[in-house]
């Protein structure tokens, strides 16, 4: 810790920054510090290294922020680095261990002593002894830094500038533990619905602060998130359609929990006797509304928002359904196969062509290629009329009708 950084040493650094940091965290809620120094008491030297060497210099106590302060301004780096026996130690340092506990250990060098930091830090998991360490190297070199993953979060600080950043984050999430999870509510109220992106913004305006896939943890509730409480926040969170939550306020030093309803079922829109692959859009919007939330692929299953939507199936003619999407149901849209129907003319021609409902009555399809000798067109079973004349004949009386049945699967090729 006596190397340099900078102007000053590392051990300097660390203490400056370290009051600052106790300076800071005085008079937050609920939260009591202790202060345990390892290092310090007896010198090293080429035949003695005091491996007992650790110390709890200030203990847990209401407003002891002082002390801790005045105790770090006095401490001299002199002896050896005894991590496992000062991590064993200190978990005994706690006076309830029903509490949030929290180690944050910070080292210059790696294990000097004869003990195993990941032994000991096994040993007290097994003892369910409940203390959450945070380990930060102050210049260590980074191909050390697996020997610190058994213990727990570990950050590295090359310079005084990042161990103040680390140490700001690290306080910030094992200390401060200002929290957020984001509620999706299915219809029974219950956080199930997941994996959709979330946005936070700053309230009021487009500047992005956040970006998470919201996710279920391993207990199975939603994820835990660090958010800094300095903003409020717009929320917009990505499902079909997306949902919004504004001017959100996150209370410091809590965990918060944002509710919205993001009750949620599936669409699936498919082709139920197709021999070969095609390739159809569908346009989905909500009832009572024309803007386009999503445009689906054929046998493809999407997720929606519980509700009402119109369906525009871009076949040929266009397939419309009205449906209703329930939770965590799979709402299916079966649409027959199309067939292929195929021309060939003599000369260019111009026209249309129409499907030939059962009343009688003639709905529009397309329009021939005026410009091609050529044409095909992926229709759905039924009865149609291509009506057409010359492109270069100028008599309506010259328009001609052609029948077409097209069957799903088929192929129909017609000489105009």
């Amino acid at each position: 810790m006596n190397a340099k950084w900078g102007a000053q040493t590392r051990i300097e650094s660390a203490k400056e920054l370290l009051a600052q940091t106790v300076d800071s965290l005085s008079g937050t809620p609920n939260l009591e510090i202790a202060l345990r120094v390892y290092g310090h008491q007896s010198p090293i030297t080429a035949t003695f290294q005091d491996c007992n060497d650790t110390k709890l210099e200030v203990p847990f106590g209401p407003d002891n922020f002082n002390k801790v302060k005045y105790r770090i301004k006095s401490i001299q780096a002199k002896g050896t680095t005894p991590i496992a026996r000062s991590l064993e130690a200190a978990a005994d340092d706690f006076p309830d261990m029903t509490t949030r506990n929290v180690i944050i250990l910070i080292t210059d060098g790696l294990e000097a002593c004869d003990n195993d930091p990941c032994v000991i830090a096994k040993k007290l998991k097994d003892k369910g002894v409940k203390v959450t360490p945070f380990v930060i190297g102050l210049g260590l070199d980074i191909s050390y830094l697996e020997k610190f993953n058994c213990i727990g979060t570990y950050s590295e600080a090359e310079t005084k500038d990042a161990f103040r950043n680390v140490l700001k984050n690290v306080i910030n999430k094992a200390v401060l533990n200002t929290t957020v999870q984001v509620n999706l509510d299915d219809i029974y109220k219950s956080p199930k619905e997941t994996d959709v992106t979330m946005h936070f913004y700053k309230a009021g305006t487009k500047d992005l602060i956040y970006t998470y896939v919201h996710t279920i943890n391993k207990f199975g509730n939603p994820d835990t998130l660090n958010i800094d409480p300095k903003y409020k926040y717009d929320l917009v969170v990505h499902t079909l359609p997306q949902i919004e939550k504004k001017d959100i306020a996150i209370i410091r030093n809590t965990h918060n929990t944002i509710i919205l309803d993001g009750p949620q079922g599936y669409i699936k829109v498919r082709f139920s006797n197709a021999t070969r692959p095609y390739s159809v859009e569908t346009r989905i919007t909500e009832a009572g509304n024309d803007e386009t939330i999503n445009v689906q692929q054929i046998n493809t299953t999407d997720k929606y928002i519980v509700g009402k939507y119109n369906l525009e199936i871009l076949t040929l003619p266009r397939t419309y359904q009205n449906i209703e999407v329930t939770q965590s149901s799979t709402t299916t849209i079966d649409v027959l196969a199309p067939g292929l129907l195929s021309y060939k003319a003599g000369s260019q021609i111009v026209g249309q062509i129409f499907l030939i409902h059962d009343s009688g009555e003639r709905e529009w399809v397309c329009n021939l290629d005026q410009n091609s000798k050529t044409g095909q067109w992926y229709l759905q079973p039924g009865n149609y009329k291509i009506v057409y004349r010359n492109k270069n004949i100028r008599s309506s009386s010259l328009t001609v009708e052609t029948d077409a049945r097209i069957y799903s699967n088929k192929t129909l090729s017609i000489n105009l």
